[in-house]
């Protein structure tokens, strides 16, 4: 929504302080069961041709939303690289990785194992964006990684299958956290449908070696997985990545980010009445230490640092 001046520039008003809320809502409550039907189709697609087909239907969904709408505005060169990026790491690897990953983890579990992003969001910045080392920053980590060791330990069942399940799913939250940094500064000047169209595009390019064996599999599918995989790519995708920009556009991050929390209990409560399954009591420990270090991370900096400041010239 916009409004016109008196000197006849247009200025954009700020939406209703319910409408970001909203959006938020919607997209928690269709990740999570993302996560549900995720392992529900496990047995049918293998990761890179559901990550495929999922990503289909997905930009077909944004693609004619975009055109019916004529959502679009000019990308700089710099955007574009930016939402390449984001198709290649978030549409792309992180399906792939987080399809494989709960092949051997439930779907609690992997939605747990999300939300160390935000720790490793901070981890990016302190690298990349020379941010200041904390002492909360380092107790966090430590925490939250102590956390994810204790979900590794506790769905191994002494082999490392499901540990390669937890580490799956941890390479899907860095990649997820580097997109985060990348997709801020992008819906801050661009529509959150263009984004997300371009970066689910990307990533179906990024797939589409899986097409042939997507096909296979798909002449094997009963109707009703079929169903689902649609339901993958229009609501957790299409949906969900549109009402997540476009919440990111106007909310802070770190809030946006906490709020996120709410997508493990939401995906134990979907995964117990939709697949009958839960986490181990013990990845609830580590769910709650890798959360208690996020918490931990986001408290007010303290003045004594870890390392070496990197001077600003």
């Amino acid at each position: 929504m916009a409004t016109t001046t008196s000197s006849g520039s247009t200025t954009a008003t700020r939406p209703p302080a319910w409408l970001p809320l909203a959006a938020v809502g919607v997209t928690l409550v269709l990740w999570a069961s993302a996560f549900v039907a995720i392992r529900h189709l496990a047995d049918v697609f293998a990761p890179g041709p559901l990550s495929l087909g999922r990503l289909f239907f997905g930009s077909l969904a944004l693609g004619l939303t975009a055109l019916v709408t004529r959502t679009w505005r000019a990308a700089t060169p710099r955007q574009w690289l930016a939402m390449v990026a984001i198709g290649v790491l978030w549409f792309g690897i992180y399906n792939v990785a987080l399809n494989a990953g709960e092949r051997r983890v439930d779907a609690g579990t992997a939605a747990l194992l999300i939300q160390v992003s935000p720790i490793l969001i901070a981890v990016i910045a302190l690298v990349f964006l020379h941010e200041r080392a904390t002492a909360a920053l380092g107790a966090g980590i430590v925490l939250a990684f102590a956390g994810v060791a204790l979900i590794a330990f506790s769905t191994s069942s002494g082999t490392d299958h499901d540990t390669v399940g937890v580490l799956l799913c941890v390479l899907s939250a860095v990649v997820y956290s580097i997109s985060l940094v990348l997709q801020k500064p992008l819906v801050a000047t661009l529509p959150a449908l263009q984004v997300t169209f371009v970066a689910c595009t990307v990533g179906l390019v990024v797939c589409l070696p899986f097409a042939g064996r997507l096909f296979h599999e798909l002449s094997r599918a009963g109707a009703s997985d079929v169903w689902w995989l649609a339901y993958l790519g229009v609501f957790p995708t299409a949906i969900a990545f549109t009402t997540y920009a476009y919440a990111l556009r106007h909310m802070n991050a770190g809030s946006l980010g906490v709020s996120t929390y709410l997508v493990p209990p939401i995906t134990v409560l979907l995964s117990l009445v939709f697949l009958g399954e839960t986490p181990p009591w013990f990845a609830y420990v580590g769910g709650v230490l890798a959360l208690l270090g996020v918490a931990v991370t986001r408290r007010t900096p303290a003045a004594t640092p870890l390392g070496p400041q990197k001077s600003s010239t």
